[in-house]
């Protein structure tokens, strides 16, 4: 989003040089239809930046879920649809229970059964169903955080079958007519449970690389994020190596309070590399809009993101 500061949009800068398109950026504000006037209220906070990128996760409680059943997917597509120049970035749960903490075992026979093809149909269906709500070209972001520990759609107790898995569900989901979806693989920012590179699928099968990077663990400075093995530098170094675009989906504040260093960091990070684009988890803990409780970090975001306007 940042970039030397500019003239008026589309005009060049006083240097001479071309102005640089700021890089598309949102918030999670909530899954809701209601939610898209968040949105729209978030560009006015900012003193009129607009945000570009609508984020919006599948529930991974059953597959009728996950194959796109909740009713506010209606409402994403017509606000992606009414501007070019906008992203709809949808996560999906690749299995079900999925924030119900199933053993390692369990994870890994269902993992086994993705791979095997046994779910190939939910995600048909949810591509048929974006297709048809006109939103044919969202970027998808399957099991999310796979090195982690948090969701049942973890790599860890089966790397294999959980890259075998995703390559079934990308070519499941392209098979439907009139798709242009983009697949995006997006660890969390360091080794975590497991080496993320260990899990990544392969480059014909992932269009965007993509990394949520939070704030944690505690007393960790953001020098510390950008060195750490598997953080933001290793990150865009792989990206670059597999010639994708990269992206920050998530980020936000959470282990180390109301950090203004971090907040600064992270934006300039994303200013010096330009990813594809970048959004904000806003709800407290992580968020500087509308949680009070980061007085500091907030100043910083709002200064920062007016400054590259």
């Amino acid at each position: 989003m940042l970039t030397a500061p500019p003239g008026p949009e589309g005009a060049p800068r006083t240097d001479g040089t071309p102005p640089k398109r700021p890089v598309a950026f949102g918030a999670y504000v909530g899954n809701e239809a209601a939610d898209l006037r968040r949105l729209t209220a978030l560009g006015t906070w900012l003193g009129g930046a607009t945000p570009r990128v609508g984020r919006v996760y599948l529930p991974g409680d059953r597959w009728s879920n996950i194959e796109g059943a909740p009713n506010y997917l209606s409402a994403w597509a017509r606000w992606r649809s009414a501007r070019r120049d906008r992203l709809l970035v949808l996560n999906v749960p690749m299995l079900t229970r999925n924030e119900a903490h199933l053993p390692d075992r369990t994870v890994r026979a269902e993992l086994r059964r993705g791979a095997a093809g046994r779910y190939d149909a939910h995600f048909r269906t949810l591509a048929r169903r974006l297709v048809r709500l006109g939103a044919r070209d969202t970027i998808l972001v399957p099991g999310w955080e796979m090195n982690g520990i948090t969701y049942t759609h973890r790599c860890g107790p089966d790397p294999r079958a959980w890259k075998r898995y995703w390559r079934r569900l990308v070519r499941a989901m392209r098979s439907v007519r009139g798709q242009r979806f983009r697949f995006e693989f997006t660890p969390n920012r360091g080794r975590d449970a497991i080496p993320w590179t260990r899990c990544y699928p392969g480059d014909r099968v992932v269009d965007i690389i993509g990394m949520d990077a939070y704030d944690a663990p505690r007393r960790l400075p953001f020098a510390g994020q950008l060195n750490e093995p598997y953080g933001l530098r290793a990150h865009v170094r792989f990206a670059r190596a597999h010639r994708k675009p990269f992206s920050y989906p998530e980020w936000g504040l959470y282990a180390n309070g109301d950090d203004a260093a971090y907040v600064r960091g992270m934006l300039g990070w994303i200013a010096r590399t330009r990813p594809l684009y970048h959004s904000i988890t806003d709800y407290c803990p992580h968020g500087v809009w509308r949680c009070r409780k980061n007085p500091r970090a907030t100043a910083a975001y709002r200064a920062g993101m007016r400054r590259g306007r």
